[in-house]
């Protein structure tokens, strides 16, 4: 089995000095908006792929990390100072004396490829002549791609060391994506010999047919003749299709060809797994609920594959167990890996209804309601105590979780070091319920608040017991039954909607939430 270990990232996009191990099954790449999901993939496939006309499609103005270019032009602008940019990949034991040196940026001995990009020594006279302009432009235009295995031998996409496959799922409708699996996924299934055989095949039918089949048209032109292209554009690569049942998949939908796109790439021959690595970048784009849980049973059952997935997804997050997350910072700092987090709470998300728990990771604090009633008014309650300003703008977020769920919240409150204020009843015996069972789960940065007075045991208790009035006023005329309290009790959400309705400024905060969101904001 060939996997990767290892990513460095020096000066690639947003990542100026970045590292991440792997494993080499699953690994789920999670974080906000920019975290560099995305440009992680794009590494590893630029790097497998050792092609420089991908490198160049993309174009070096967008691979080279902005802040290290903007650190040139504001200090001594001569050549030794201009900045290199290097994505290296680490791989397994492969037994292959091309991959194994100490061409890395670490200088261990071990398998495997790195991609260059710099200056060109070729042009160095002219980079110095547009170095001493005062007013000069970085020079991306003289920078080159070399791709280099840690031997020291340079290789082409002609040769695989690692059989791969990106699928973006947010261009899984683009036509130039669909070509590039399809020749990608070709070039996997077949060897060279293979492809130097179909190739010629091909061509040689093509020649056939003009010989043969327009022959009696072209005799009757003269000098103009009527002929099939066979140029590097038009080849068999470039004119293979993938059908399933007969229809193309260009002609499914989006959420099929996802579907169908990363079934086949998994699927193994009579030889054994077809690629080594498959690159999935959000899978979930197009997917029904159904069809996720299809996808995810796939990923889940794949037969020795390594995958490498960045997703906005709870379900894909939770499903292909927790342990395998990888959460990457806004900022390009060192990622976080979640391998810490206990078998138990893992299984617990795996199996547990979908949830809020992407929210809760990317967070910097959350504020953890246990029922629909007190996530209802806890916005209102908590302007009521900032003078109006909103959790939000506090960078507070807030989640409505099930009381058996806080502990494996604050457990990962705990490994990230999320600040985490949990708002719960104290189901009439506050020392057991709120003291004694999260003593080991409270820490500086994690906290348990409840109202003590036993008598009052729930949100909707304290609320009326502080709001007699308010409460009175809504809902006491004409009651025969039920007292209020109890018609509050039975119609949690109901009455929770229609005090933040119509009594949202009117309401007095109960004391322990009061503190909870001081403490939070503090």
């Amino acid at each position: 089995m060939k996997y990767i270990t290892q990513i460095k990232l020096s000066n690639f996009k947003k990542f100026q000095d970045f590292r991440i191990d792997l494993n080499d099954g699953i690994n789920v790449l999670i974080g906000d908006n920019e975290a560099g999901k995305s440009s992680l993939l794009t590494a590893v496939d630029l790097v497998l792929s050792g092609s420089k006309s991908k490198f160049e499609n993309i174009g070096t103005e967008s691979l080279l990390n902005v802040a290290c270019v903007q650190s040139f032009m504001d200090g001594e602008k001569v050549i030794p100072n201009l900045p290199k940019m290097y994505v290296e990949v680490y791989l397994n034991e492969q037994e292959n004396a091309d991959l194994c040196g100490k061409g890395n940026s670490q200088k261990i001995n071990c398998d495997g490829l790195r991609l260059v990009c710099e200056p060109s020594e070729d042009y160095h006279k002219e980079i110095a002549e547009i170095l001493e302009h005062p007013e000069c432009d970085f020079p991306f235009e003289y920078y080159s791609v070399k791709f280099v295995t840690f031997s020291g031998e340079a290789y082409t996409g002609y040769k695989k060391f690692l059989k791969h496959i990106l699928i973006d799922g947010s261009q899984i409708n683009n036509e130039y994506a669909a070509r590039e699996y399809i020749r990608s996924m070709y070039s996997a299934s077949t060897n060279s010999i293979e492809k130097h055989k179909f190739e010629y095949e091909y061509r040689s039918k093509k020649t056939a047919f003009k010989n043969e089949i327009l022959e009696p048209v072209n005799r009757k032109l003269g000098s103009f003749q009527f002929a099939v292209k066979t140029s590097s554009k038009s080849n068999l690569e470039s004119d293979l299709d993938l059908v399933e049942d007969g229809i193309s998949i260009e002609n499914k939908g989006k959420g099929r060809q996802c579907f169908i796109k990363t079934e086949f790439a998994l699927r193994k021959n009579d030889a054994g797994v077809i690629l080594d690595l498959l690159l999935l970048e959000e899978p979930e784009n197009h997917l029904s609920h159904v069809n996720m849980k299809k996808l995810i049973q796939q990923l889940s059952s794949a037969h020795k594959n390594q995958i490498l997935i960045a997703t906005h997804s709870n379900m894909i997050c939770t499903r292909l167990n927790l342990r395998n997350a990888v959460m990457l910072g806004a900022t390009g700092s060192q990622p976080a890996f979640l391998k810490d987090l206990s078998t138990d709470t893992a299984n617990f998300f795996m199996k547990a209804p979908d949830n809020c728990i992407l929210e809760f990771i990317l967070s910097k604090k959350v504020i953890l309601v246990e029922g629909d009633a007190e996530f209802i008014l806890i916005e209102a309650l908590y302007k009521k105590i900032t003078g109006g300003i909103a959790p939000e703008e506090d960078e507070i977020h807030i989640i409505s979780i099930g009381g058996t769920s806080f502990k494996r919240y604050m457990e990962l409150g705990k490994l990230l070091n999320i600040k985490t204020a949990a708002i719960r009843d104290n189901d009439k015996n506050h020392e057991q319920n709120c003291v004694e069972n999260y003593k080991d789960e409270v820490t500086e940065t994690i906290k348990v608040f409840a109202d003590r007075d036993n008598k009052r045991s729930t949100f909707e208790i304290c609320v009326y017991e502080d709001n007699r009035a308010v409460c009175d006023d809504l809902w006491a005329a004409g009651r025969r039954a039920l007292t209020v309290q109890e018609y509050m009790l039975s119609n949690k959400a109901d009455v929770a909607f229609t005090l933040l309705d119509k009594k949202a400024n009117e309401l007095v905060v109960p004391k322990y939430i009061e503190e909870a969101i001081q403490w939070i904001r503090a």
